[in-house]
């Protein structure tokens, strides 16, 4: 990966995502081909802060009807759940939304 900007695609907003943010839990979207070890360099270089774990999962696209019986298929993407360090601070973005 040549930027860290293309390992995070983007955060992952729900209900049970905002729940773990008081544990210092976060929850990202990043791209398929990312390793734990670009995470949580990444995670740490844009944010600021000092990650202990990284979890990934990887879902598989949706089959799905594009008009007339047409078959497709939505993406597939994969999701890292990054967990600070007790001694690091909070990300910003998730404050407001708690």
């Amino acid at each position: 990966m040549a930027n860290v900007y293309d390992i995070i695609i983007r955060p992952v907003i729900t209900e049970r995502s905002m729940a773990a943010v008081a544990d210092k839990k976060y929850v990202f979207e990043v791209a398929p081909e990312a390793g734990k070890i670009e995470i949580k360099n990444a995670v740490e270089e844009i944010f600021g802060v000092k990650v202990a774990k990284v979890n990934t999962i990887n879902y598989d696209g949706k089959a799905k009807r594009l008009g007339a019986g047409r078959p497709g298929r939505r993406k597939s993407w994969k999701k890292a759940y990054v967990q600070l360090t007790p001694d690091s601070k909070t990300i910003e973005m998730f404050e407001g939304m708690v």
